[in-house]
Protein backbone atom coordinates (compact mmCIF):
# COMPACT_ATOMS: atom_id res chain seq x y z
CA UNK A 1 0.00 0.00 0.00
CA UNK A 2 1.25 3.45 -0.74
CA UNK A 3 1.45 6.06 1.90
CA UNK A 4 -1.25 8.72 1.73
CA UNK A 5 -0.59 12.19 3.03
CA UNK A 6 -3.09 14.88 3.86
CA UNK A 7 -3.34 17.84 1.51
CA UNK A 8 -1.71 21.14 2.39
CA UNK A 9 -4.04 23.39 4.34
CA UNK A 10 -3.22 26.39 2.13
CA UNK A 11 -0.89 26.95 -0.81
CA UNK A 12 2.23 28.90 -0.08
CA UNK A 13 2.35 32.46 -1.31
CA UNK A 14 5.04 31.58 -3.81
CA UNK A 15 2.70 29.19 -5.57
CA UNK A 16 0.06 31.87 -6.11
CA UNK A 17 2.69 34.22 -7.45
CA UNK A 18 3.95 31.45 -9.74
CA UNK A 19 0.46 30.91 -11.16
CA UNK A 20 0.03 34.65 -11.57
CA UNK A 21 3.20 34.82 -13.65
CA UNK A 22 2.02 31.93 -15.81
CA UNK A 23 -1.30 33.63 -16.39
CA UNK A 24 0.09 37.11 -16.87
CA UNK A 25 0.40 39.02 -20.14
CA UNK A 26 -2.50 37.26 -21.81
CA UNK A 27 -3.60 40.79 -22.71
CA UNK A 28 -1.90 44.05 -23.60
CA UNK A 29 -4.41 46.05 -21.58
CA UNK A 30 -2.58 48.45 -19.27
CA UNK A 31 -2.60 47.61 -15.60
CA UNK A 32 -4.94 49.76 -13.54
CA UNK A 33 -3.22 51.43 -10.63
CA UNK A 34 -4.89 51.47 -7.25
CA UNK A 35 -6.86 54.66 -6.78
CA UNK A 36 -4.81 57.28 -5.01
CA UNK A 37 -4.71 61.02 -4.90
CA UNK A 38 -2.21 62.66 -7.24
CA UNK A 39 0.69 64.43 -5.72
CA UNK A 40 0.32 68.15 -5.43
CA UNK A 41 1.76 70.32 -8.12
CA UNK A 42 1.42 70.82 -11.85
CA UNK A 43 3.42 67.72 -12.78
CA UNK A 44 1.33 65.48 -10.56
CA UNK A 45 -1.95 66.76 -11.94
CA UNK A 46 -0.60 66.51 -15.50
CA UNK A 47 0.34 62.87 -14.96
CA UNK A 48 -3.06 62.11 -13.46
CA UNK A 49 -4.87 63.81 -16.35
CA UNK A 50 -2.76 61.93 -18.93
CA UNK A 51 -3.48 58.58 -17.28
CA UNK A 52 -7.19 59.32 -17.29
CA UNK A 53 -7.19 60.55 -20.90
CA UNK A 54 -5.31 57.50 -22.18
CA UNK A 55 -7.45 54.99 -20.31
CA UNK A 56 -9.74 52.74 -22.32
CA UNK A 57 -12.79 53.93 -20.39
CA UNK A 58 -12.24 57.54 -21.44
CA UNK A 59 -11.53 56.51 -25.05
CA UNK A 60 -14.87 54.66 -25.20
CA UNK A 61 -16.64 57.60 -23.56
CA UNK A 62 -15.17 60.04 -26.10
CA UNK A 63 -16.16 57.72 -28.96
CA UNK A 64 -19.72 57.67 -27.60
CA UNK A 65 -19.73 61.48 -27.30
CA UNK A 66 -18.47 61.80 -30.87
CA UNK A 67 -21.30 59.58 -32.10
CA UNK A 68 -23.88 61.57 -30.13
CA UNK A 69 -22.38 64.84 -31.35
CA UNK A 70 -22.81 63.78 -34.97
CA UNK A 71 -26.58 63.35 -34.54
CA UNK A 72 -27.41 67.11 -34.70
CA UNK A 73 -25.35 67.33 -37.88
CA UNK A 74 -27.75 64.86 -39.50
CA UNK A 75 -30.99 66.32 -38.15
CA UNK A 76 -30.32 70.08 -38.26
CA UNK A 77 -29.63 71.90 -41.58
CA UNK A 78 -25.93 72.63 -41.98
CA UNK A 79 -24.61 75.87 -43.43
CA UNK A 80 -21.88 74.04 -45.32
CA UNK A 81 -24.31 71.90 -47.28
CA UNK A 82 -27.58 73.82 -47.64
CA UNK A 83 -27.68 77.53 -46.83
CA UNK A 84 -31.28 77.81 -48.05
CA UNK A 85 -32.58 75.29 -45.50
CA UNK A 86 -30.59 77.04 -42.76
CA UNK A 87 -32.17 80.38 -43.70
CA UNK A 88 -35.64 78.81 -43.77
CA UNK A 89 -35.06 77.26 -40.33
CA UNK A 90 -33.95 80.60 -38.86
CA UNK A 91 -36.99 82.31 -40.36
CA UNK A 92 -39.37 79.67 -38.99
CA UNK A 93 -37.67 79.44 -35.55
CA UNK A 94 -35.95 82.78 -34.81
CA UNK A 95 -35.34 82.17 -31.10
CA UNK A 96 -34.15 78.59 -31.51
CA UNK A 97 -32.09 79.69 -34.51
CA UNK A 98 -30.18 82.18 -32.36
CA UNK A 99 -29.49 79.49 -29.77
CA UNK A 100 -28.27 77.07 -32.43
CA UNK A 101 -26.04 79.79 -33.84
CA UNK A 102 -24.35 80.37 -30.50
CA UNK A 103 -23.65 76.69 -29.83
CA UNK A 104 -22.61 75.88 -33.40
CA UNK A 105 -25.50 73.62 -34.37
CA UNK A 106 -25.59 74.96 -37.93
CA UNK A 107 -21.95 73.94 -38.45
CA UNK A 108 -21.57 70.96 -36.14
CA UNK A 109 -18.54 69.33 -37.72
CA UNK A 110 -16.46 72.53 -37.57
CA UNK A 111 -17.70 73.68 -34.16
CA UNK A 112 -15.36 74.10 -31.22
CA UNK A 113 -17.00 71.45 -29.05
CA UNK A 114 -17.07 68.81 -31.79
CA UNK A 115 -13.44 69.54 -32.68
CA UNK A 116 -12.46 69.27 -29.01
CA UNK A 117 -14.06 65.81 -28.70
CA UNK A 118 -12.44 64.78 -31.97
CA UNK A 119 -8.94 65.87 -30.93
CA UNK A 120 -9.22 64.40 -27.42
CA UNK A 121 -10.34 61.06 -28.88
CA UNK A 122 -7.42 61.15 -31.30
CA UNK A 123 -4.92 61.80 -28.48
CA UNK A 124 -6.57 59.22 -26.23
CA UNK A 125 -6.34 56.48 -28.86
CA UNK A 126 -2.69 57.23 -29.54
CA UNK A 127 -1.95 57.23 -25.82
CA UNK A 128 -3.64 53.84 -25.50
CA UNK A 129 -2.05 52.24 -28.54
CA UNK A 130 1.62 53.19 -28.20
CA UNK A 131 2.33 51.46 -24.85
CA UNK A 132 0.19 48.45 -25.77
CA UNK A 133 2.05 48.08 -29.05
CA UNK A 134 5.44 48.03 -27.35
CA UNK A 135 4.14 45.57 -24.77
CA UNK A 136 2.79 43.31 -27.53
CA UNK A 137 6.09 43.46 -29.41
CA UNK A 138 7.85 42.47 -26.20
CA UNK A 139 5.53 39.49 -25.80
CA UNK A 140 6.20 38.38 -29.37
CA UNK A 141 9.94 38.55 -28.79
CA UNK A 142 9.70 36.71 -25.47
CA UNK A 143 8.87 33.10 -24.66
CA UNK A 144 5.77 31.62 -23.04
CA UNK A 145 6.12 31.59 -19.23
CA UNK A 146 7.08 28.44 -17.40
CA UNK A 147 4.57 26.02 -15.93
CA UNK A 148 2.97 26.73 -12.54
CA UNK A 149 4.02 24.43 -9.69
CA UNK A 150 0.57 22.84 -9.36
CA UNK A 151 -0.97 22.32 -12.80
CA UNK A 152 -3.98 20.57 -11.31
CA UNK A 153 -5.23 23.89 -9.98
CA UNK A 154 -5.77 25.31 -13.45
CA UNK A 155 -9.31 25.26 -14.92
CA UNK A 156 -8.43 22.68 -17.61
CA UNK A 157 -6.21 19.85 -16.39
CA UNK A 158 -5.58 16.17 -17.05
CA UNK A 159 -2.95 13.62 -16.01
CA UNK A 160 -1.93 9.99 -16.62
CA UNK A 161 0.94 7.57 -16.02
CA UNK A 162 3.00 6.21 -18.89
CA UNK A 163 5.90 3.84 -19.44
CA UNK A 164 7.57 6.37 -21.79
CA UNK A 165 10.57 8.30 -20.51
CA UNK A 166 10.03 11.99 -19.57
CA UNK A 167 12.39 13.11 -22.36
CA UNK A 168 10.34 11.16 -24.90
CA UNK A 169 7.16 12.79 -23.61
CA UNK A 170 8.74 16.25 -23.82
CA UNK A 171 9.92 15.73 -27.40
CA UNK A 172 6.55 14.35 -28.45
CA UNK A 173 4.79 17.30 -26.78
CA UNK A 174 7.09 19.82 -28.54
CA UNK A 175 6.45 18.25 -31.94
CA UNK A 176 2.69 18.00 -31.36
CA UNK A 177 2.29 21.60 -30.16
CA UNK A 178 4.44 23.01 -32.96
CA UNK A 179 2.34 21.11 -35.45
CA UNK A 180 -0.73 22.79 -33.96
CA UNK A 181 0.97 26.22 -34.48
CA UNK A 182 1.79 26.84 -30.82
CA UNK A 183 4.89 28.76 -29.86
CA UNK A 184 6.78 26.29 -27.67
CA UNK A 185 9.93 25.93 -25.64
CA UNK A 186 11.34 23.63 -22.98
CA UNK A 187 11.55 25.06 -19.50
CA UNK A 188 12.69 22.87 -16.60
CA UNK A 189 10.66 19.69 -16.35
CA UNK A 190 7.85 20.98 -18.58
CA UNK A 191 7.01 22.21 -22.07
CA UNK A 192 5.36 25.65 -22.29
CA UNK A 193 3.28 26.65 -25.33
CA UNK A 194 1.15 29.61 -26.30
CA UNK A 195 -1.26 30.40 -29.14
CA UNK A 196 -3.78 33.08 -30.17
CA UNK A 197 -1.56 36.15 -30.54
CA UNK A 198 -3.83 37.34 -33.33
CA UNK A 199 -6.37 38.29 -30.67
CA UNK A 200 -4.19 41.07 -29.30
CA UNK A 201 -2.99 41.94 -32.79
CA UNK A 202 -6.61 42.32 -33.87
CA UNK A 203 -7.26 44.54 -30.84
CA UNK A 204 -4.36 46.80 -31.80
CA UNK A 205 -5.38 46.81 -35.48
CA UNK A 206 -8.89 47.87 -34.47
CA UNK A 207 -7.64 50.87 -32.52
CA UNK A 208 -5.08 51.85 -35.15
CA UNK A 209 -7.83 51.61 -37.79
CA UNK A 210 -9.94 54.03 -35.74
CA UNK A 211 -7.08 56.54 -35.86
CA UNK A 212 -6.76 56.05 -39.62
CA UNK A 213 -10.49 56.66 -40.01
CA UNK A 214 -10.33 59.80 -37.86
CA UNK A 215 -7.42 61.19 -39.87
CA UNK A 216 -9.09 60.31 -43.19
CA UNK A 217 -12.36 61.91 -42.08
CA UNK A 218 -10.63 65.13 -40.98
CA UNK A 219 -8.51 65.25 -44.13
CA UNK A 220 -11.56 64.70 -46.33
CA UNK A 221 -13.60 67.40 -44.58
CA UNK A 222 -10.83 70.00 -44.75
CA UNK A 223 -9.90 69.44 -48.39
CA UNK A 224 -13.19 68.31 -49.90
CA UNK A 225 -15.07 70.05 -52.70
CA UNK A 226 -18.50 69.50 -54.20
CA UNK A 227 -20.12 71.28 -57.12
CA UNK A 228 -23.10 70.88 -59.42
CA UNK A 229 -23.39 71.61 -63.10
CA UNK A 230 -26.30 71.35 -65.55
CA UNK A 231 -25.10 70.46 -69.06
CA UNK A 232 -27.30 70.43 -72.18
CA UNK A 233 -26.65 67.90 -74.93
CA UNK A 234 -23.89 69.25 -77.14
CA UNK A 235 -22.46 71.53 -74.44
CA UNK A 236 -19.45 70.92 -72.23
CA UNK A 237 -17.91 71.61 -68.84
CA UNK A 238 -14.42 72.50 -67.65
CA UNK A 239 -13.47 71.89 -64.03
CA UNK A 240 -12.98 75.50 -62.92
CA UNK A 241 -14.82 77.43 -60.22
CA UNK A 242 -16.54 79.75 -62.69
CA UNK A 243 -18.15 76.82 -64.52
CA UNK A 244 -20.15 75.51 -61.57
CA UNK A 245 -23.78 76.37 -60.92
CA UNK A 246 -23.10 76.02 -57.18
CA UNK A 247 -19.97 75.03 -55.30
CA UNK A 248 -18.89 74.41 -51.71
CA UNK A 249 -15.62 73.20 -50.22
CA UNK A 250 -13.65 72.52 -47.04
CA UNK A 251 -11.81 75.17 -45.05
CA UNK A 252 -8.35 74.34 -46.47
CA UNK A 253 -9.45 73.77 -50.06
CA UNK A 254 -8.11 76.11 -52.75
CA UNK A 255 -8.89 76.39 -56.45
CA UNK A 256 -5.46 74.94 -57.20
CA UNK A 257 -6.65 71.65 -55.70
CA UNK A 258 -9.21 71.13 -58.49
CA UNK A 259 -8.35 68.22 -60.76
CA UNK A 260 -7.91 69.57 -64.32
CA UNK A 261 -10.34 67.91 -66.73
CA UNK A 262 -13.21 68.71 -69.07
CA UNK A 263 -16.04 66.81 -70.74
CA UNK A 264 -18.80 67.23 -73.34
CA UNK A 265 -22.27 65.71 -73.05
CA UNK A 266 -22.89 63.96 -76.37
CA UNK A 267 -26.23 62.35 -75.59
CA UNK A 268 -28.50 61.56 -72.68
CA UNK A 269 -30.57 58.39 -72.89
CA UNK A 270 -33.54 57.67 -70.67
CA UNK A 271 -36.14 54.92 -71.05
CA UNK A 272 -39.00 54.24 -68.65
CA UNK A 273 -41.41 51.51 -67.63
CA UNK A 274 -44.55 51.78 -69.74
CA UNK A 275 -46.99 49.85 -67.56
CA UNK A 276 -47.47 48.15 -64.26
CA UNK A 277 -47.01 49.48 -60.72
CA UNK A 278 -43.56 50.88 -61.65
CA UNK A 279 -44.84 52.89 -64.59
CA UNK A 280 -42.57 55.85 -65.23
CA UNK A 281 -39.60 54.34 -63.38
CA UNK A 282 -36.35 54.77 -65.33
CA UNK A 283 -34.97 51.58 -66.90
CA UNK A 284 -32.03 53.19 -68.69
CA UNK A 285 -30.55 56.39 -67.31
CA UNK A 286 -27.16 57.25 -68.77
CA UNK A 287 -25.09 60.06 -70.21
CA UNK A 288 -22.61 59.45 -73.02
CA UNK A 289 -19.68 61.86 -72.71
CA UNK A 290 -16.30 62.64 -74.20
CA UNK A 291 -13.73 63.75 -71.65
CA UNK A 292 -10.06 64.66 -71.43
CA UNK A 293 -7.80 64.77 -68.38
CA UNK A 294 -5.34 67.63 -68.00
CA UNK A 295 -4.80 70.64 -70.22
CA UNK A 296 -3.70 68.60 -73.24
CA UNK A 297 -5.23 65.22 -72.48
CA UNK A 298 -6.41 62.90 -75.20
CA UNK A 299 -10.19 62.71 -75.74
CA UNK A 300 -11.79 59.56 -74.40
CA UNK A 301 -15.38 58.35 -74.37
CA UNK A 302 -17.28 56.99 -71.41
CA UNK A 303 -20.80 56.52 -70.08
CA UNK A 304 -21.88 57.94 -66.74
CA UNK A 305 -24.76 56.15 -65.04
CA UNK A 306 -26.42 56.31 -61.66
CA UNK A 307 -24.03 54.85 -59.05
CA UNK A 308 -21.36 54.45 -61.77
CA UNK A 309 -19.49 57.76 -61.76
CA UNK A 310 -16.65 58.87 -63.99
CA UNK A 311 -13.42 58.87 -61.96
CA UNK A 312 -10.63 61.26 -62.97
CA UNK A 313 -7.83 61.48 -60.44
CA UNK A 314 -9.36 62.32 -57.04
CA UNK A 315 -12.57 63.60 -58.65
CA UNK A 316 -15.75 61.65 -59.28
CA UNK A 317 -18.44 62.86 -61.69
CA UNK A 318 -21.91 61.59 -60.71
CA UNK A 319 -25.10 61.70 -62.79
CA UNK A 320 -27.70 63.13 -60.40
CA UNK A 321 -30.56 64.63 -62.43
CA UNK A 322 -32.15 65.00 -65.86
CA UNK A 323 -34.58 67.23 -67.69
CA UNK A 324 -35.53 68.76 -71.02
CA UNK A 325 -34.29 71.82 -72.88
CA UNK A 326 -36.72 72.94 -75.61
CA UNK A 327 -35.10 74.83 -78.48
CA UNK A 328 -36.70 78.29 -78.74
CA UNK A 329 -36.17 80.78 -81.56
CA UNK A 330 -37.18 84.45 -81.03
CA UNK A 331 -37.44 86.98 -83.85
CA UNK A 332 -37.95 90.73 -83.56
CA UNK A 333 -40.47 92.89 -85.38
CA UNK A 334 -38.44 92.77 -88.61
CA UNK A 335 -38.03 88.99 -88.49
CA UNK A 336 -34.41 89.08 -87.34
CA UNK A 337 -33.39 86.16 -85.12
CA UNK A 338 -32.36 87.60 -81.75
CA UNK A 339 -32.37 84.35 -79.76
CA UNK A 340 -31.95 80.73 -80.84
CA UNK A 341 -30.93 78.28 -78.15
CA UNK A 342 -31.94 75.32 -76.02
CA UNK A 343 -33.47 76.49 -72.75
CA UNK A 344 -33.06 74.06 -69.82
CA UNK A 345 -36.17 73.81 -67.66
CA UNK A 346 -36.26 72.41 -64.15
CA UNK A 347 -38.48 69.35 -63.42
CA UNK A 348 -41.26 69.72 -60.87
CA UNK A 349 -42.35 66.08 -60.50
CA UNK A 350 -41.44 62.51 -61.38
CA UNK A 351 -43.03 62.83 -64.83
CA UNK A 352 -40.68 65.75 -65.61
CA UNK A 353 -43.30 68.50 -65.68
CA UNK A 354 -40.88 71.43 -66.00
CA UNK A 355 -40.77 75.19 -65.64
CA UNK A 356 -38.33 78.01 -66.29
CA UNK A 357 -37.88 81.24 -68.23
CA UNK A 358 -36.62 82.38 -71.61
CA UNK A 359 -34.66 85.66 -71.49
CA UNK A 360 -33.79 87.75 -74.53
CA UNK A 361 -31.27 90.25 -73.25
CA UNK A 362 -29.63 91.74 -76.36
CA UNK A 363 -30.48 92.57 -79.98
CA UNK A 364 -34.25 92.85 -79.74
CA UNK A 365 -36.12 95.90 -81.09
CA UNK A 366 -39.88 96.31 -80.92
CA UNK A 367 -42.21 97.45 -83.69
CA UNK A 368 -41.20 101.09 -83.02
CA UNK A 369 -37.52 100.23 -83.35
CA UNK A 370 -36.88 100.71 -79.61
CA UNK A 371 -34.48 98.45 -77.73
CA UNK A 372 -36.18 96.24 -75.20
CA UNK A 373 -35.68 92.97 -73.43
CA UNK A 374 -38.07 90.07 -73.64
CA UNK A 375 -38.98 87.50 -71.01
CA UNK A 376 -41.16 84.41 -71.26
CA UNK A 377 -42.41 82.20 -68.47
CA UNK A 378 -42.12 78.65 -69.80
CA UNK A 379 -44.02 75.57 -68.70
CA UNK A 380 -43.21 72.27 -70.41
CA UNK A 381 -44.77 68.81 -70.30
CA UNK A 382 -43.15 65.94 -72.21
CA UNK A 383 -46.44 63.99 -72.34
CA UNK A 384 -49.55 66.19 -72.50
CA UNK A 385 -52.71 64.41 -71.46
CA UNK A 386 -54.90 66.46 -73.82
CA UNK A 387 -57.33 69.29 -73.13
CA UNK A 388 -59.87 66.76 -71.93
CA UNK A 389 -57.63 65.88 -68.98
CA UNK A 390 -58.10 69.38 -67.61
CA UNK A 391 -54.55 69.53 -66.26
CA UNK A 392 -51.22 70.85 -67.47
CA UNK A 393 -49.20 68.11 -65.83
CA UNK A 394 -47.15 65.52 -67.65
CA UNK A 395 -48.58 62.02 -67.75
CA UNK A 396 -45.26 60.28 -68.52
CA UNK A 397 -41.55 61.28 -68.38
CA UNK A 398 -40.78 60.41 -72.03
CA UNK A 399 -41.37 62.74 -75.02
CA UNK A 400 -44.66 61.16 -76.14
CA UNK A 401 -46.70 64.35 -76.63
CA UNK A 402 -44.58 67.41 -75.75
CA UNK A 403 -46.22 70.77 -75.21
CA UNK A 404 -44.73 74.17 -74.31
CA UNK A 405 -46.74 76.93 -72.64
CA UNK A 406 -45.35 80.48 -72.92
CA UNK A 407 -46.49 83.78 -71.42
CA UNK A 408 -44.79 86.93 -72.76
CA UNK A 409 -43.34 90.08 -71.14
CA UNK A 410 -41.28 93.02 -72.39
CA UNK A 411 -39.28 95.78 -70.72
CA UNK A 412 -36.16 95.67 -68.53
CA UNK A 413 -35.09 92.37 -66.98
CA UNK A 414 -32.59 94.12 -64.69
CA UNK A 415 -29.67 92.12 -66.03
CA UNK A 416 -27.54 95.26 -66.33
CA UNK A 417 -27.88 96.21 -62.65
CA UNK A 418 -24.88 94.09 -61.62
CA UNK A 419 -26.97 92.00 -59.21
CA UNK A 420 -26.68 88.25 -59.90
CA UNK A 421 -29.85 86.65 -61.22
CA UNK A 422 -31.09 83.10 -61.52
CA UNK A 423 -31.39 81.82 -65.07
CA UNK A 424 -34.53 79.94 -64.01
CA UNK A 425 -36.44 82.95 -62.61
CA UNK A 426 -37.48 86.32 -64.01
CA UNK A 427 -37.61 89.67 -62.24
CA UNK A 428 -40.87 91.21 -63.48
CA UNK A 429 -40.66 94.44 -61.46
CA UNK A 430 -39.71 96.45 -64.59
CA UNK A 431 -41.48 94.22 -67.11
CA UNK A 432 -44.84 94.71 -68.80
CA UNK A 433 -47.21 92.04 -69.96
CA UNK A 434 -48.03 91.50 -73.59
CA UNK A 435 -51.84 91.72 -73.79
CA UNK A 436 -54.15 89.64 -75.93
CA UNK A 437 -57.30 90.94 -77.61
CA UNK A 438 -59.19 90.61 -74.31
CA UNK A 439 -56.64 92.69 -72.42
CA UNK A 440 -55.27 89.68 -70.52
CA UNK A 441 -51.74 88.27 -70.31
CA UNK A 442 -50.72 86.96 -73.71
CA UNK A 443 -49.93 83.25 -73.56
CA UNK A 444 -50.15 80.26 -75.80
CA UNK A 445 -49.66 76.50 -75.94
CA UNK A 446 -47.18 75.36 -78.59
CA UNK A 447 -46.44 71.98 -80.08
CA UNK A 448 -43.03 71.27 -81.65
CA UNK A 449 -42.65 73.31 -84.83
CA UNK A 450 -45.39 75.84 -84.00
CA UNK A 451 -44.88 79.62 -83.80
CA UNK A 452 -46.44 82.19 -81.49
CA UNK A 453 -46.77 85.72 -82.97
CA UNK A 454 -46.45 88.51 -80.40
CA UNK A 455 -49.17 91.20 -80.32
CA UNK A 456 -48.87 94.38 -82.41
CA UNK A 457 -46.18 92.93 -84.66
CA UNK A 458 -43.63 92.77 -81.82
CA UNK A 459 -42.08 89.59 -83.21
CA UNK A 460 -42.53 85.86 -82.89
CA UNK A 461 -41.47 82.83 -80.88
CA UNK A 462 -40.99 79.38 -82.42
CA UNK A 463 -40.92 76.12 -80.49
CA UNK A 464 -38.39 74.01 -82.41
CA UNK A 465 -38.98 70.42 -83.36
CA UNK A 466 -35.62 69.47 -81.84
CA UNK A 467 -36.04 69.04 -78.08
CA UNK A 468 -32.75 68.52 -76.35
CA UNK A 469 -32.18 66.87 -72.98
CA UNK A 470 -29.89 67.96 -70.19
CA UNK A 471 -28.08 66.07 -67.43
CA UNK A 472 -27.15 67.33 -63.99
CA UNK A 473 -23.70 66.31 -62.80
CA UNK A 474 -22.18 66.48 -59.35
CA UNK A 475 -18.40 66.68 -59.20
CA UNK A 476 -17.06 65.46 -55.86
CA UNK A 477 -13.47 65.62 -54.74
CA UNK A 478 -12.91 64.17 -51.27
CA UNK A 479 -9.39 62.95 -50.54
CA UNK A 480 -8.99 60.35 -47.85
CA UNK A 481 -12.07 58.31 -48.77
CA UNK A 482 -9.87 55.36 -49.77
CA UNK A 483 -8.05 55.50 -46.43
CA UNK A 484 -11.37 55.73 -44.61
CA UNK A 485 -12.63 52.61 -46.40
CA UNK A 486 -9.40 50.74 -45.68
CA UNK A 487 -9.61 51.80 -42.03
CA UNK A 488 -13.22 50.64 -41.77
CA UNK A 489 -12.41 47.22 -43.25
CA UNK A 490 -9.35 46.87 -41.01
CA UNK A 491 -11.43 47.85 -37.96
CA UNK A 492 -14.01 45.18 -38.77
CA UNK A 493 -11.30 42.56 -39.28
CA UNK A 494 -9.47 43.55 -36.09
CA UNK A 495 -12.68 43.56 -34.06
CA UNK A 496 -13.61 40.12 -35.39
CA UNK A 497 -10.15 38.77 -34.47
CA UNK A 498 -10.33 40.22 -30.96
CA UNK A 499 -13.80 38.73 -30.40
CA UNK A 500 -13.45 35.26 -31.90
CA UNK A 501 -9.80 34.35 -31.33
CA UNK A 502 -8.87 33.25 -27.84
CA UNK A 503 -5.35 33.52 -26.53
CA UNK A 504 -4.41 30.44 -24.49
CA UNK A 505 -1.45 28.59 -22.98
CA UNK A 506 -0.72 24.92 -22.55
CA UNK A 507 1.85 23.21 -20.32
CA UNK A 508 3.01 19.60 -20.41
CA UNK A 509 5.02 18.25 -17.47
CA UNK A 510 6.55 14.77 -17.42
CA UNK A 511 8.50 13.53 -14.37
CA UNK A 512 9.42 10.18 -12.84
CA UNK A 513 7.19 9.04 -10.02
CA UNK A 514 8.33 7.30 -6.84
CA UNK A 515 7.69 3.93 -8.44
CA UNK A 516 9.75 4.80 -11.53
CA UNK A 517 6.71 5.32 -13.78
CA UNK A 518 6.49 8.63 -15.68
CA UNK A 519 3.68 10.94 -14.60
CA UNK A 520 2.34 13.25 -17.36
CA UNK A 521 0.39 16.35 -16.49
CA UNK A 522 -1.26 18.69 -19.02
CA UNK A 523 -3.06 21.94 -18.24
CA UNK A 524 -4.46 24.87 -20.25
CA UNK A 525 -5.27 28.47 -19.41
CA UNK A 526 -7.15 31.12 -21.38
CA UNK A 527 -8.08 34.75 -20.80
CA UNK A 528 -11.58 33.82 -19.72
CA UNK A 529 -13.62 30.77 -18.91
CA UNK A 530 -14.40 29.12 -22.23
CA UNK A 531 -15.23 25.63 -23.42
CA UNK A 532 -12.61 25.98 -26.13
CA UNK A 533 -9.60 25.56 -23.83
CA UNK A 534 -10.75 22.28 -22.18
CA UNK A 535 -11.89 20.98 -25.57
CA UNK A 536 -8.59 21.81 -27.23
CA UNK A 537 -6.66 20.40 -24.28
CA UNK A 538 -8.65 17.18 -24.57
CA UNK A 539 -7.68 16.79 -28.24
CA UNK A 540 -4.03 17.55 -27.51
CA UNK A 541 -4.01 15.08 -24.61
CA UNK A 542 -5.57 12.41 -26.82
CA UNK A 543 -2.91 12.87 -29.51
CA UNK A 544 -0.10 12.88 -26.95
CA UNK A 545 -1.58 9.81 -25.21
CA UNK A 546 -1.19 7.86 -28.47
CA UNK A 547 2.56 8.55 -28.38
CA UNK A 548 2.88 8.06 -24.63
CA UNK A 549 0.20 5.48 -23.75
CA UNK A 550 -0.87 4.94 -20.19
CA UNK A 551 0.84 2.44 -17.92
CA UNK A 552 -1.15 -0.36 -16.23
CA UNK A 553 -2.73 0.81 -12.99
CA UNK A 554 -1.38 -0.64 -9.72
CA UNK A 555 -4.39 -1.42 -7.53
CA UNK A 556 -2.15 -1.24 -4.48
CA UNK A 557 -1.66 2.48 -5.01
CA UNK A 558 -4.05 4.99 -3.56
CA UNK A 559 -2.47 8.34 -4.40
CA UNK A 560 -3.50 11.72 -3.12
CA UNK A 561 -4.35 14.21 -5.86
CA UNK A 562 -2.74 17.11 -4.03
CA UNK A 563 0.67 15.49 -3.69
CA UNK A 564 3.68 16.87 -5.52
CA UNK A 565 4.46 15.29 -8.89
CA UNK A 566 7.45 13.00 -8.53
CA UNK A 567 6.54 11.61 -5.07
CA UNK A 568 3.64 9.22 -5.68
CA UNK A 569 1.71 8.88 -8.95
CA UNK A 570 -1.30 11.24 -9.07
CA UNK A 571 -4.67 10.16 -10.42
CA UNK A 572 -6.50 12.09 -13.14
CA UNK A 573 -8.53 15.09 -12.02
CA UNK A 574 -12.30 14.82 -12.09
CA UNK A 575 -13.64 14.94 -15.63
CA UNK A 576 -10.16 14.82 -17.16
CA UNK A 577 -9.44 12.77 -20.26
CA UNK A 578 -7.25 9.71 -20.17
Amino acid sequence: MSKTTAPDPAPPAGEDQDLGAAGSQLSTAPQEDAPNLPSMGVIGWARWFWRQLTSMRVALLLLLLLSLGAIPGSLIPQSGSDETKVADFRKAHPTLGDVYDKIGMFHVYSSVWFSAIYILLFVSLIGCIVPRTWQFVGQLRGLPPGAPRRLNRLPAHTTWRTTAEPEQVHQAALALLKKRRFRTHRTGDAVAAEKGYLRELGNLVFHIALIVMLVAFAWGQLYKSEGNKLVVEGDGFSNTLTQYDDFKSGNLFTSDDLVPFSFNLKKFTGTYERSGPNKGTPRVYKADITYSSGAYGKDETDTVEVNHPLEIGDSKVYLVSHGYAPVVTVRDAKGKVVFDDAVPLLPLDGNVTSSGVVKVLDGYRNAKGEKEQLGFNAFFVPTFGGHASGTMLSQFPALDNPLLALSAYHGDLGADSGIPQSVYQMDRSNMKEFKNSEGKLFKKLLKPGETMKLPNGAGSVTFGKDIKEWAGFQVVQQPGSGWALAGALAAIGGLAASLFIQRRRVWVRAVKGADGVTVVEMAGLGRSESAKVPEELGHLAGDLYEQAPGAPDDPADSPDTDQEPGTEPPVPAEGAEK
